[in-house]
């Protein structure tokens, strides 16, 4: 029985991701959802409650692995080692929860009416962990000193990239859908260009 009801949940919250993602919260049904999760409304209600529930779900199905990423992140990491991780794990967060990717950007741009304060703190609180790491190593001068508030937001936008702009950057490169080699090799180019960027200046 166990089985059954995480399979359905985990049906109606992939629909769900891609519906909020596509129509954003106030212009999806619920109907819609279970439409194309194939199952009856009723069970959208008996899993989740509300739409507001499924909104939340969607939401933290994704904080976690943001939270994740973060982990390398520690002042006496070596950058290069800590960057390129953070970077791969970001654009994993992109290619394999897309949908997911988008609701979280779109709910962040709308000021997160949604999110708990818990939430949005827990958010910040890890943004700042990150940004005060990188303001050690330019204090050690292990890399150059670039502001660490807007290197962090750039890794942010080129990243965050791959799953807003998935279609396009797909019809551009002439491809029905981005394959592993293209997000792999997103990940190649953003990490060289972060990590040439912060080369400690010449003494």
């Amino acid at each position: 029985m166990s089985t059954i009801r995480e399979r359905n949940k985990e049906l109606i919250l992939r629909a769900a991701s891609e519906e909020f993602a596509d129509k954003g919260f106030a212009a999806t049904k619920t109907s819609d959802i279970a439409a194309k999760a194939g199952l009856p409304k009723p069970n959208v209600y008996y899993y989740f409650k509300s739409k507001d529930n499924l909104y939340r779900e969607v939401l933290e199905s994704i904080i976690a692995p943001i939270m994740q990423a973060s982990t390398p992140f520690n002042a006496d990491g070596d950058p290069k080692e800590v960057l390129s991780a953070y970077i791969r794990s970001k654009i994993r967060i992109s290619r394999d929860l897309p949908h997911a990717s988008k609701v979280f950007a779109s709910e962040i741009m709308h000021g997160a009416p949604h999110l708990s304060p818990s939430q949005v703190e827990q958010l910040n609180e890890q943004a700042r962990h990150n940004i005060e790491c990188i303001q050690r190593w330019i204090e050690r001068k292990q890399i150059a000193p670039v502001d660490a508030h807007h290197l962090m937001f750039s890794i942010w936008a080129a990243t965050q990239t791959y799953a807003d702009f998935d279609w396009q950057i797909a019809a551009v490169t002439g491809k029905a859908k981005l394959a592993d080699s293209d997000y792999e090799a997103a990940a190649q180019t953003i990490i060289r260009l972060v990590l040439k960027g912060c080369e400690p200046e010449a003494a």
